[in-house]
């Protein structure tokens, strides 16, 4: 149901197709949510359906509004002002974008892993794809705006964070802010940024699943579980800060080139150093990851090595995202 709804919602001309689309994904994820049955996931399922739901309505009604005065339903001619605006926070509130971000860490920590990575991952490319083909006419001031909230919101939330899918939640608001600064200028920077981030997140997410590490204090101790795994780690969460001779800075880079094209030097300034707030927490994640050995005085047991070799999809996906601007 995931892979159906995702691909109507992709493939659809139609709002009202893209609307089912979206409907189906956010009532398949549901069952992955709350797959343990524990009250977190409950209750992080239920948060997760209620701004869905919201947001789709949303979605609908604007483009209703849209075809109330232009007569057709045909996503790409999206022209009527007040249906842009709902549009954007619909699509804002889908991906989790200041100021809609709160249900998403929320929802991050109550789910496990695996659903954690399709919910930061897959569940964000439905509305991803309708933002790419209503780009052009948004409100560039808007979008602005909100991507500069949404990389300072995302940097300085994640600070405080002892949780790593919670991080990871806040890591990828502040990615969303970068993809959406872009979005009304070159919309395929957008794209290339999102499928650059689902691979960084997707190796992150899947090294994490198989050391079953999900806070700081338990991640210092797992190094011995995998230690060359965890050593790639270290690289994958820089890359996903956007170090220079990683994959992360690729679209970084772009970004910033095409923001000074368009004049607009002092935004991509600000962006860049609010990105600084996500580099620092991503430090502490590779520094808890890998270079801190615990005291010898901690009631920690050494863990036992996983005797399994490391998945051949992660070790693929670990080295795309750190060697592809590299090669």
């Amino acid at each position: 149901s995931l892979i159906l709804g995702t691909s109507i919602t992709v493939s659809s001309n139609h709002w009202i197709m893209a609307w089912a689309g979206l409907e189906i994904n956010t009532l398949a994820i549901l069952p992955l949510i709350a797959q343990s049955h524990h009250p977190r996931a409950i209750e992080a399922a239920t948060k997760y359906f209620l701004t869905q739901a919201a947001a789709s309505t949303l979605m609908l009604f604007s483009s209703m509004t849209n075809a109330w005065y232009t007569g057709q339903w045909d996503i790409a001619q999206l022209t009527h002002p007040t249906s842009c605006l709902i549009l954007t926070s619909a699509i804002a509130m889908k991906l989790g974008l200041v100021p809609f971000h709160f249900w998403f860490p929320e929802v991050l920590q109550g789910s496990p892993l695996t659903t954690g990575l399709l919910l930061s991952t897959i569940m964000k490319f439905p509305p991803m794809t309708l933002f790419y083909m209503t780009s052009h006419s948004l409100n560039p001031t808007l979008l602005t705006c909100m991507a500069v909230s949404s990389a300072a919101l995302g940097g300085w939330m994640g600070l405080n964070q002892t949780q790593i899918r919670k991080i990871l939640a806040f890591s990828s608001i502040a990615h969303l802010g970068w993809m959406t600064i872009i979005i009304a200028y070159n919309p395929k920077l957008t794209l290339l940024n999102f499928y650059l981030y689902i691979l960084m997140t997707t190796a992150t997410f899947l090294t994490l699943n198989t050391i079953k590490a999900t806070k700081l204090s338990t991640l210092m101790t797992t190094w011995t579980k995998a230690p060359s795994l965890n050593a790639m780690l270290l690289l994958t969460l820089l890359s996903l800060a956007g170090l220079p001779p990683l994959t992360g800075f690729i679209p970084k880079w772009l970004i910033i080139q095409e923001l000074t094209k368009q004049n607009m030097a002092p935004m991509a300034t600000m962006i860049s150093l609010l990105s600084l707030l996500g580099l620092f927490f991503y430090l502490r994640l590779a520094y808890c990851a890998t270079i801190t050995l615990p005291p010898h005085t901690t009631n920690h047991m050494k863990q036992w090595h996983i005797n399994k070799p490391t998945n051949t999809s992660i070790a693929i996906l670990t080295t795309v995202s750190t060697l592809l601007l590299p090669i």
